[in-house]
């Protein structure tokens, strides 16, 4: 309703429009129609030209024939505009005939109750219309909509807009302002009576906020999703908000138990024993001793450095008294998409979350509890975007030493950047892959699987959940492009090669390392001799 109020606001506009354009195209035709002045007078024959007859003759003719041709142009031009102008009226005939009583409603003519009921009709149908309950059929990887993630201090964006941080307090008013309205509207909703539950409820505030995610299409709205704290250790609540060019809308106020929600971690792995090493320090730290409901399968291709892997994972079985893991071994060439496929179809036990994961991620307990909370069986997939390390050495070279892992996990442009080009960290229930047909098992080596599988989420009706996270980052290492990779993925990986190893500004100081020392250098000499 709103949109067509706009609309028959702008109809006087268009047809007044239309009427200065048809005026001004007649004064042209006219000003092309009007004979040459006395400065402009064609040459004549001379008098005495034994030919003076003939030319006169061919003068007149040339004339006849030039006024012929502007005659027969501005007809042309004249149907075209009548054309024009009959196909502009039969459309505003045809708005006006579609929305009768929108003009009555912009005015407040009709009846108010009338006015209340086809707004919030409108307003309802904006909420249906959006990717809100369910997903919808995208053509291509770059069609889907991503979401910001953000919490009481921060927002995680891969808009960066003029700032260009990846992290942000918000600076913008109108972003702060927003976020801020819309968590003080979720504690109220949660705050609000049921009118059910006899025992004094409890009383949410800000501080129980955890996290949220958000992105707006552009014709529809904000859809909002943000998690609170729940009674219990492990369980939430969850508010679903939606802005449809108004009021925020409550559409959903459910409880979110996620106590009993086990996530499988798969890691495919070829060799790679001290980078394994790392991985499962992290792996101890986050999943085992912080979050307890993780469970970890090694898909690994070879036998090469087998033996010390498979004694990393018994040794931290043992000192963390940890049993859920499995180990699957292939005697095939590495293939990343094989070994995820395998590693979920090897499983089991009842329907379970599965986490895409590669040996040089690190993760925070955090992050597996939104890998939880954004996967949900038959209805959504996680895809994060993680935020990616540049090459240390680079960063801290001017520094006397490089700072410990920890340190270095920060979210500024200067550390890192988002990856949002890579698909590969993923978490979605089982059953959710399986129905959707798996990797595509033709690929091999490095890169290609993980598009391939997004995309056929993007074609189901499964909603992509796709946010910057806080909590996963890419840790660097040097890359190997192989001469056995086909064409496009040798492509694929040179870019990730480039991306990985420093900001633009950093590779400047680099490139340009010569010239900026012998800047320094004549300035030193510069000093002296003053």
């Amino acid at each position: 309703m709103m949109l067509r109020r706009g609309f028959i606001l702008f109809l006087p506009r268009l047809v007044g429009l239309l009427v200065v354009t048809c005026c001004s195209m007649s004064i042209v035709y006219m000003l092309a129609c009007t004979p040459k002045g006395d400065n402009q007078q064609l040459a004549l024959p001379r008098v005495h030209s034994p030919t003076v007859k003939e030319g006169y003759e061919a003068i007149l003719q040339e004339q006849e024939e030039q006024h012929r041709n502007y005659i027969i142009s501005l007809k042309k031009q004249i149907a075209q505009l009548k054309a024009e102008l009959q196909g502009r009226t039969e459309q505003l005939k045809s708005t006006q005939n579609q929305y009768p009583d929108s003009l009555d409603i912009q005015l407040g003519h009709s009846k108010p109750e009338k006015a209340q009921a086809n707004l919030l009709a409108f307003l309802h149908s904006q909420v249906d219309n959006a990717e809100v309950h369910s997903g919808v059929k995208l053509s291509t990887e770059y069609a889907v909509v991503p979401f910001e993630s953000f919490t009481l201090q921060k927002v995680y964006q891969l808009e960066t807009g003029l700032t260009r941080h990846p992290e942000e307090k918000p600076v913008r008013k109108d972003k702060r302002d927003e976020l801020i309205e819309v968590i003080e509207l979720a504690v109220g909703s949660l705050n609000k009576p049921d009118g059910i539950s006899k025992a004094k409820p409890r009383v949410y505030t800000a501080s129980d906020f955890v996290e949220g995610i958000y992105r707006t299409e552009k014709n529809k709205g904000t859809l909002y999703e943000l998690t609170f704290k729940g009674d219990a250790k492990h369980q939430f609540k969850k508010i679903v908000l939606f802005r449809p060019f108004g009021p925020v809308m409550k559409v959903k106020n459910e409880n979110v138990n996620m106590a009993d929600t086990l996530i499988n971690v798969i890691v495919p792995l070829a060799k790679r024993a001290s980078k394994f090493r790392q991985f499962m320090q992290n792996f101890r730290e986050m999943g085992i001793q912080q979050d307890g409901r993780i469970h970890l399968t090694v898909v690994y291709f070879g036998k090469e450095q087998m033996n010390e892997v498979k004694s990393i994972l018994e040794n931290t079985s043992k000192s963390a008294n940890f049993k859920n893991f499995t180990f699957i071994q292939l005697n095939e060439e590495f293939s990343r998409g094989k070994g995820l496929d395998v590693g979920a179809r090897f499983w089991k036990g009842n329907n379970v979350v599965l986490f895409f994961c590669d040996v040089d991620i690190y993760f925070t307990a955090e992050f597996l509890n939104s890998c939880r909370l954004n996967a949900q069986p038959g209805k959504k997939v996680f895809y994060p975007v993680l935020f990616s390390q540049y090459n240390p050495s680079i960063i801290y070279g001017h520094h006397d030493s490089i700072p410990s892992l920890e340190q270095q996990l920060t979210i500024k442009k200067e550390t890192g950047f988002w990856r949002d080009f890579g698909f590969g960290m993923t978490c979605q229930y089982r059953s959710d892959f399986i129905n959707i047909g798996g990797f595509d098992l033709d690929i091999k080596g490095w890169g290609g699987e993980d598009v391939h599988l997004y995309r056929k989420y993007l074609h189901s009706n499964l909603m992509v959940i796709r946010t910057p996270v806080r909590g996963l980052f890419h840790l660097w290492h040097e890359k190997q492009c192989l001469d056995e990779l086909t064409p496009e993925q040798y492509k694929m990986c040179m870019q990730s090669k480039a991306m990985n190893e420093a900001s633009h500004g950093q590779l400047g100081m680099l490139v340009f390392k010569q010239e900026i020392e012998a800047h320094l250098h004549r300035k030193k000499i510069s000093n002296k001799k003053t």
